[in-house]
């Protein structure tokens, strides 16, 4: 193991361990008798100084390690740079935490994830009693993990959950200590010292959590548990894993599960909302031609998931939604976005039977998944014909953007000036396909950037030269731009002179997606000037991105949780009357 010199602060968070002894072992320095302290084993550079080599060592059992052996831990050498834990590889089942051992074995480095574990190979273990052993005691929230190697930890302050995607499959959760982590891009600019400094935080508070099914269960609940959940109580071993750092538990953590929010409540007389639908496919649009490329496998499924979509959309209670992943299968009768519309008229929601669609005759663009616009004919008409941008990069990468221009109405009647919304969904991070500047430059903006930002430039130009034809003064563009807020692409339209709608609306620490435990926009709301003059509010509703996949349509969730892996966001404008 890497162990760079103590900081002070650590040496405050070892103190009282190595002051009072972490267990019964009156070691010091070097040992009792011809027992070394483990510290000295460990040492305080990539290896052990004593690889290869036969020593001897005392100490208490910490916990087990599946049958491939255990942790032993000692009082300490007084080194803080040093872990004062070791891995014995003994795969008897002759030993359990708690018992007092003396152990005679080979130094060895055993891969252990990015790094190596130091290891006694070979052992041969006399229990000499039991012992107790009292945990550090992390008051931190980065400790240095690579100096706490090996050692039982008790964690005083909140341990968050950040993904359980990897539960049912791996039996191990990632959280986050102290607060929750930020996308590096959302904070600051791709490849920044500040992005970097971000990067770095957060790979000091994230941390594996592993149960032993057979010594240690998860807490009731934490497979429906939201992002955010907070984990009391969390004791365990640390060891190296493939992912990271890794907390085997020695106890079963108190859970304190975060509530589900209540939809958005936002000022304004007209409200409109940006939802990605996640890949809604309707098979032939007649019950059949499932399984679909993507989205719902069965016509069950999809009407689970079309459940989900219609009560977020009731919940949110817009008049305008730009919807994105809308399959690009036409306008007719049997069309996704028909389907949808008609689970929206039949649902019984006051008002419901006036949704509409607006039909742009074919695409926008031939990829397998396109954007789209439905509203409330009774609050909103749109004028003229809708205008799509494909050209460069929108159609082969970014889905063409559709727009079009409403006005606001009341009994039937015009009230109030004509405003233009955009759906947007551009070009996705995966790599598949990119070749030169596409390609994951390592600044953490991931793949497709150059094509994000292309992408925003001609979006710009195209939108200044009024496409719909009624003025282009009050425009929004929403939608999904798979790119964070400090990000190439936002900062083309920024510089551009479109106002984030969530920054004028004072909202603080927005975000819409969760990625690895992190926390960012890829959907944004942007505003022409006049029209960020005419915003009242804005809002994320957190119903999917926090929520686990068991929450999901394919799971049997209930609810609109987890209609997608995206946030809906709600703007509220006055344009009423004016």
């Amino acid at each position: 193991m890497t162990r760079p010199r103590p900081t002070a602060a650590l040496a405050l968070l070892l103190a009282p361990c190595l002051l009072a002894g972490c267990s019964t072992l009156s070691g010091s320095a070097t040992g009792t008798g011809d027992a070394l302290a483990i510290g000295r084993v460990q040492g305080t550079g990539a290896q052990s100084p004593l690889l290869g080599q036969t020593v001897t060592v005392e100490g208490v059992i910490s916990a087990r390690d599946g049958k491939r052996g255990w942790y032993l831990q000692d009082g300490g050498d007084g080194d803080g740079a040093s872990s004062d834990a070791i891995f014995v590889a003994d795969a008897s089942a002759a030993f359990e935490p708690g018992d007092r051992v003396r152990v005679r074995g080979v130094v060895a480095e055993q891969a252990s994830g990015r790094a190596t574990r130091t290891a006694l190979e070979q052992p041969v273990v006399q229990r000499l009693g039991r012992g107790t052993l009292v945990p550090v005691a992390i008051s931190v929230a980065a400790p240095d993990w690579e100096r706490l190697e090996g050692m039982a930890l008790r964690f005083e302050l909140p341990v968050l959950l950040a993904d359980s995607g990897e539960l049912a499959k791996r039996g191990r959760v990632l959280a986050s200590v102290g607060e929750r982590l930020w996308q590096p891009g959302e904070r600051a600019e791709p490849g920044s010292d500040a992005a970097r400094a971000v990067s770095a935080d957060n790979a000091r508070r994230l941390l594996w959590l592993e149960a032993n099914g057979d010594t240690v269960a998860w807490p009731a609940g934490l497979a429906q548990a939201r992002s955010g959940s907070r984990l009391d109580g969390v004791t365990g071993v640390l060891d190296q894993a493939g992912a990271g750092y890794q907390l085997q538990l020695t106890s079963i953590p108190t859970l304190q599960a975060t509530a589900r929010p209540q939809p958005p409540q936002v000022p304004g007389n007209l409200r409109v909302a940006a939802l990605n639908l996640e890949n809604l496919f309707n098979g032939d649009g007649k019950g059949g031609g499932f399984p679909t490329p993507r989205g719902a496998r069965t016509a069950a499924e999809l009407a689970e998931q079309l459940t989900k979509h219609v009560a977020t959309i009731n919940g949110l209670d817009a008049d305008i939604v730009a919807l994105m992943e809308l399959e690009n299968d036409g306008y007719g009768r049997d069309s996704s976005i028909a389907t949808l519309v008609d689970a929206l008229d039949a649902d019984g929601h006051a008002g419901s039977a006036n949704w509409r669609y607006i039909d742009a005759g074919q695409g926008p663009g031939d990829n397998a998944i396109r954007v789209g616009l439905i509203y409330r004919n009774d609050r909103v008409r749109p004028q003229g014909k809708p205008a799509t941008l494909q050209a460069g990069p929108f159609g082969p990468h970014s889905r063409v953007p559709l727009a079009q221009a409403f006005v606001p109405i009341r009994s039937g009647r015009i009230d109030g000036a004509a405003f233009v919304v955009v759906a947007n969904h551009f070009k996705s991070k995966g790599c598949s396909g990119a070749e030169a500047g596409d390609r994951d430059q390592g600044d953490g903006a991931a793949c497709w950037n150059a094509t994000r930002s292309e992408s925003a430039r001609l979006l710009d130009d195209w939108l200044k030269r009024d496409p719909t034809g009624h003025g282009g003064a009050r425009t929004l563009l929403v939608g999904d731009f798979n790119a964070y807020a400090r990000e190439a692409p936002l900062r083309v339209l920024e510089d551009a002179g479109w106002r984030d709608a969530f920054a004028v609306a004072g909202v603080a620490s927005p975000y819409s997606y969760v990625y690895d435990g992190e926390l960012g926009r890829l959907d944004h709301a942007l505003l022409s000037p006049a029209l960020a003059k005419r915003l009242r509010g804005a809002a994320e509703w957190h119903s999917n991105a926090d929520e686990p996949e068991s929450a999901g349509y394919r799971a049997g969730g209930a609810g609109p949780w987890r209609s997608s892996d995206h946030d809906p966001l709600l703007l509220g404008f006055d344009l009423r009357g004016r």
